[in-house]
């Protein structure tokens, strides 16, 4: 079975490594991490992301620019607002993410 492919973008390196690892703990699960806008408006089109996990930092005026560009590039990508409260948390937001 294909893993699902997931996006993190944070603006703390520690931070965005923590929850990496922590994706990356469910074996069905891969997540690539990116620290910039710009990192993640290149890293969008390499993968069949499903779930886009925007971390604490990132601002207003990015999270609207991000959003705009991954829903005209793909209608169905989840994007989910992650600002930490463990791992428990986090898995909960990526499943309900993919159940909708």
């Amino acid at each position: 079975m294909e893993k699902t492919q997931i996006l993190v973008i944070g603006r703390h390196p520690e931070i965005l490594a923590t929850v990496v690892r922590l994706v990356n703990n469910n074996p069905d699960w891969n997540a690539t991490g990116c620290l910039s806008d710009e990192e993640a408006i290149a890293a969008f089109p390499t993968q069949d992301f499903k779930v886009v996990l925007m971390g604490g930092g990132v601002d207003e005026r990015s999270e609207g620019k991000l959003n705009e560009y991954f829903y005209n590039r793909n209608p169905n990508i989840k994007v989910v607002q992650h600002f930490g409260g463990g791992s428990g948390l986090l898995s909960a937001e990526i499943f309900e993410a993919l159940s909708k």
